[in-house]
């Protein structure tokens, strides 16, 4: 309708950070900063365990995320109330009424409505800071252990200063972001918990600086002459470029720094304890820059009710000026303009605001509290009712609709390929690689079957050799929970290791290598034990280790075994970059694309041979490269793929992602709910399209129009105009192809995607995911959800309308930066069918009723305005203009927030009941028209009611129609009800108890012997339903002949 696409074209999106933290709270530094000496952010050289010697001034190591303090709480608040019109207007309004010529009755009369909405906000915001303010107080007065020259010393996290050399213990918060100096674990490494930094709940390996860690006590810091060279602050968590350097030493020792020598402030220490040198604090740690304000969306609803009470404000305007124009501007007419605008004042609802901003707290708390929807978080609570309008639905693959547990299903070598059914064929591989002597047969009495048997075999033996070595994975012994790896080195305990990894993919690659014979048993940073089927221990030395990157999409360890010497150089990736790595092959492109079609994740694993001479060189090339400070990234990578050519293709491998339950039958709620499904993913096409089908993303009688690669202007004109000729297909686009549509045919690519019934886009960047989600947003002017698991998806989720992150195995990232937070894919069906739809409708009934509600009392006030000579004298004064919007017909009102018109289970039945929603018909212009002639009508029937059945007394009046009034609020609210809860029926009774009870002390407003004689009580009934009973004999008509969706269901 039009006020859903007027709001629409207006609404307003508010960015957000990129990282969001749970306890401890989003970080912010001190407000003083020039206090703080903070100016620029510069490189530093930090010496250890020298705070005096700083270059600049740094910033105290303070958290404040309080917005005010004791001084600016009071006229903050006030301020942001204020700043908004309404607002604004309703103060001006009660300030007027100390001006003589337009006070219209008793001060409390506009101030105590005032007074309230300000209360109930003064009182929210203050609790807020509160807790805020004792959270910061708890985290800055934790005490840590310093490294000083009167020895250890306890210091408070707020007093710790750059070059500060502190101790760690585990379990403990890092207060700072430091370099890693010394660790205590035999093994020279320790684990992080980084999920309140990144949100992945995978623990990261931390390395301390070789020199360091090699001093005999940690004492012996403070003896040495040394320092940090640190890059100037910045927001990226996931790199660091630094040099360490000992000046005393002989010679200098000079060594490089990155990401694997840091503790940022926020992780978690999980093994050991450990000592660093501060590099930053306060405002310059990375967990702080990487925080921003709170995200504050606008929903549509919100929007859509500001424009009605805008016209409601121009009525008012309307209506004061034509009382002044039939008394023909007499006198000071302009002062009568006024007194009218504030006669006419309840035309818009002070607590109309307030009534919505209760109900959505409700509302969010029914969700949490949802024992069908287990472990659900709403962290937007001001935009519940969104979830009731969603157009589009744009999900994550991996880790949102798979269960991101990885399962190895194939291992393929090019001639032979081994499945599920025959791993134990690979078991005997290993195991006879270990186990029958090279020499068994001379090369010439050997059969052909036996060479090419031991041929085979030894193929098996080096890919399950390479996929053991060729990983991140670190095992860690645990006993009765606490982790003892000293212990473990001596008896590796199969039933006591766990596997530690930044992704699922290669803990379930180890894993399969132990189940094939080959075990991965201990591991520290310079060296990797592998047990073999008979119980042999190998050892190999690790020479140098290239993580994985979004960006390389591989990772590479040089190793050297300790039995032969030889120095290997193992690699695996995506075939998409190690097609161009490896030796010519004319199988592995086909291959890749056969597994990827069944729905495997495929590796693509490879090797290389080095002499001791050519690794030497490389070694130089490298650690010069190191230690440079600028374009460090760019020569290191120079250097590394000097060493990526022509490597042997040893295997391939296939994990298999599972679905999560109930992904099929929550699609097919979405679908049939007429919400469209996207699927936006970073996988390969092949496996993007088979999981799509396999979740039923795309049904098995559509068509899937695969969208060719195009790189050029012509080509995307054709292969648009080839997608324009088919219809009711979906569409299955890679990302190098969508930038390309994009940039030259944005509308027309936009236009002919939102026809098809489901798209899968590839190969997607995060980036690409935020730009779909705004573009659909732009062109087609519907809501948007996000579900993503990963931190690769935070940015299309804080996008969108609403955004709601699944808990997965990637951590908490999307999780802690959506609007919702969910356990399982399966909980959105609810969430939207349920929650979503019961939200919008109950909002739109609510802010309909209050406008109602309003509109009553105003139109009663006109007629008694009009009658008595368009006088602008006040109708009801004091307590009962008070009362009305209170404690008489509050409860039963906001008991509207109860209401629903079916059943959940019926709901969730029936997603079709959810298309209704999309056009916006419970808050329309259309609806308002109607509520605003029923007002009209009820307030018209009782003012003049009451006018012509009263005997002769001014005080009979009010006692008629006020008493009128009250009782067909409660009918109204009652005609509304769809289904009655109990509570709805005691606030029905309350109401009307308090109304009886306070006539007791209304004596000065209503004569309490008139209303206690049978003259009164027959004529506030006549008039009640003559107000009332023809819209229940409209609603009785319409529910007869022309009933609505959901009352067929219930009936």
């Amino acid at each position: 309708n039009t006020l859903t696409r007027r709001c629409e074209r207006k609404f307003i999106r508010v960015t957000s950070c990129y990282l969001c933290l749970p306890s401890p709270p989003p970080l912010r530094c001190c407000p003083w900063s020039r206090c703080c000496g903070m100016g620029d952010f510069r490189p530093r050289t930090v010496w250890l365990g020298h705070p005096e010697k700083r270059e600049q001034r740094y910033p105290r190591n303070v958290i404040n995320n309080q917005k005010y303090n004791f001084f600016t709480f009071l006229p903050g608040v006030l301020f942001n109330q204020f700043k908004y019109f309404f607002n604004l207007y309703f103060l001006l309004l009660a300030c007027s009424q100390f001006v003589e010529e337009l006070r219209l009755g008793a001060l409390y009369t506009y101030w105590v409505p005032l007074g309230l909405v300000l209360i109930i906000t003064i009182m929210r915001e203050a609790i807020e800071e509160i807790r805020c303010y004792l959270r910061d107080k708890e985290v800055n007065s934790q005490i840590y252990s310093k490294l000083s020259t009167r020895g250890t010393v306890k210091v408070k996290s707020s007093g710790i200063q750059v070059g500060d050399l502190i101790i760690v213990e585990k379990n403990q918060r890092v207060p700072a972001d430091m370099i890693f100096l010394r660790t205590s674990e035999r093994n020279g490494s320790c684990f992080l918990r980084t999920d309140q930094l990144d949100g992945e709940t995978d623990w990261k390996l931390r390395l301390p600086v070789a020199c360091t860690q090699r001093l005999p006590t940690a004492g012996d810091l403070l003896q040495i002459r040394s320092y940090v060279y640190a890059e100037e602050p910045n927001i990226d968590i996931h790199n660091f470029i630094g040099t360490f350097t000992r000046e005393d030493g002989d010679p200098p020792v000079n060594e490089s720094l990155s990401i694997e020598n840091t503790l940022w402030a926020s992780t978690v220490i999980a093994s050991g304890t450990v000592v660093g040198v501060v590099i930053y604090t306060g405002k310059e740690l990375r967990s702080v820059m990487n925080t921003s304000n709170p995200r504050h969306k606008v929903g549509l609803f919100d929007l859509e009710v500001n424009c009605l009470t805008k016209i409601l404000f121009g009525a008012l305007v309307v209506v004061s000026l034509v009382m002044v124009a039939l008394q023909h501007f007499a006198g000071r007419w302009y002062l009568q303009i006024f007194r009218f605008l504030l006669l006419f004042s309840h035309i818009v609802p002070i607590s109309l605001r307030v009534n919505l901003d209760m109900g959505k707290m409700v509302f969010s708390w029914m969700i949490k509290k949802d024992s069908k929807i287990p472990g659900t978080v709403v962290r937007a609570s001001t935009i519940p009712e969104q979830l009731g309008r969603i157009s589009y639905l744009l999900t994550d693959k991996t880790g949102t609709l798979t269960q991101n547990e990885m399962v190895f299903r194939r291992l393929h070598l090019g001639t032979v390929a081994y499945g599920m059914d025959s791993m134990d064929e690979v078991q005997s591989h290993v195991f006879s690689a270990y186990t029958q002597p090279t020499h068994d047969l001379p090369a010439s009495r050997a059969p052909a079957a036996t060479k090419v048997r031991k041929t085979i075999s030894s193929r098996v033996h080096e890919a399950v050799k390479a996929i053991a070595l060729v990983h991140n994975v670190t095992p860690v012994y645990e006993s009765n929970g606490v982790t003892d790896q000293a212990e473990a080195e001596q008896h590796y305990e199969d039933t006591c290791r766990v596997y530690q990894a930044s992704s699922p993919d290669e803990v379930s690659l180890v894993q399969w290598t132990e189940s094939v014979g080959l075990t991965l048993v201990g591991r520290d940073q310079s060296s990797m034990q592998l047990r073999t089927p008979t119980g042999q221990i190998l050892n190999f030395t690790i020479l140098q280790i290239f993580p994985f990157t979004y960006e390389s999409k591989r990772m590479g360890i040089i190793v050297r075994d300790e039995s032969t010497g030889e120095i290997t150089f193992y690699m695996k990736g995506a075939d998409v970059v190690m097609s161009g790595i490896v030796q010519y092959n004319d199988w592995l492109e086909e291959e890749c694309g056969n597994m990827a079609r069944e729905g495997l994740r495929v590796l693509v694993v490879s090797k290389k041979s080095l002499t001791e001479e050519q690794y030497q060189d490389f070694e130089a090339r490298y650690v010069q490269a190191k230690l440079s400070v600028h374009d460090r990234s760019l020569k290191v990578a120079t250097v590394i793929e000097s060493l990526e050519m022509e490597m042997e293709l040893l295997c391939l491998t296939g994990v298999e992602d599972q679905l999560q339950t109930d992904v099929r039958p929550t699609l097919e709620i979405l679908r049939n709910a007429g919400i469209k499904v996207w699927m936006l993913t970073g996988d390969k096409l092949e496996t993007a399209t088979c999981t799509a089908k396999n979740a039923h993303l795309i049904t098995r009688n559509q068509d899937i129009h695969i969208f060719r690669p195009v790189t050029t202007r012509g080509e995307a004109h054709l292969e648009l105009n080839a997608f324009r000729r088919k219809h009711d297909c979906a569409l299955v686009i890679s990302g190098d192809s969508l930038e390309v549509c994009l940039k030259y045919y944005e509308y027309e690519f936009m236009e002919l995607a939102c026809q098809c019934p489901a798209v899968v886009c590839c190969r997607c960047t995060p980036t690409q995911k935020a730009q779909i989600v705004r573009l659909l947003q732009e062109r087609t002017g519907k809501l948007t959800c996000a579900v993503g698991d990963g931190g690769n998806d935070v940015s299309m989720i804080q996008e969108a309308d609403c955004g709601v992150g699944v808990e997965g195995k990637e951590g908490k990232q999307a999780s802690l930066a959506a609007d919702f937070s969910v356990t399982q894919f399966k909980h959105l069906g609810r969430l939207l069918m349920v929650h979503g739809r019961n939200s919008y409708k109950r909002s739109a009934a609510l802010s309909q009723f209050v406008i109602h509600r309003s509109l009553c009392i105003s139109t009663m006030q006109a007629v008694f305005s009009s009658v008595f000579y368009f006088a602008s004298v006040p109708l009801y004064q004091g307590f009962l203009i008070i009362g009305y919007s209170t404690i008489y017909t509050m409860f039963p009102v906001f008991s509207l927030v109860l209401d629903k018109d079916v059943k959940s289970e019926v709901a969730m039945l029936y997603p079709e009941l959810y298309k209704d929603l999309l056009k916006g018909r419970p808050l329309s212009f259309k609806t308002f028209l109607i509520w605003v002639l029923i007002s009209i009508y009820q307030g018209s029937i009782i003012m003049y009611g009451a006018l012509l059945l009263f005997e002769s007394e001014f005080v009979h009046i009010v006692a008629i129609s006020f008493t009128s009034l009250i009782l067909t609020e409660l009918l109204m609210v009652a005609l509304t009800i769809q289904t009655w809860h109990w509570l709805m029926i005691v606030a029905e009774l309350l109401s009307l108890a308090s109304y009886v009870a306070s006539l007791v002390f209304l004596h000065e407003f209503i004569d309490i012997y008139f209303i206690t004689t049978v003259s009164f009580l027959w004529k506030v009934t006549v008039i009640t339903l003559v107000s009332c009973l023809p819209l229940y004999i409209l609603k009785y008509l319409r529910r007869r002949f022309s009933p609505p969706n959901y009352s067929k269901l219930t009936s």
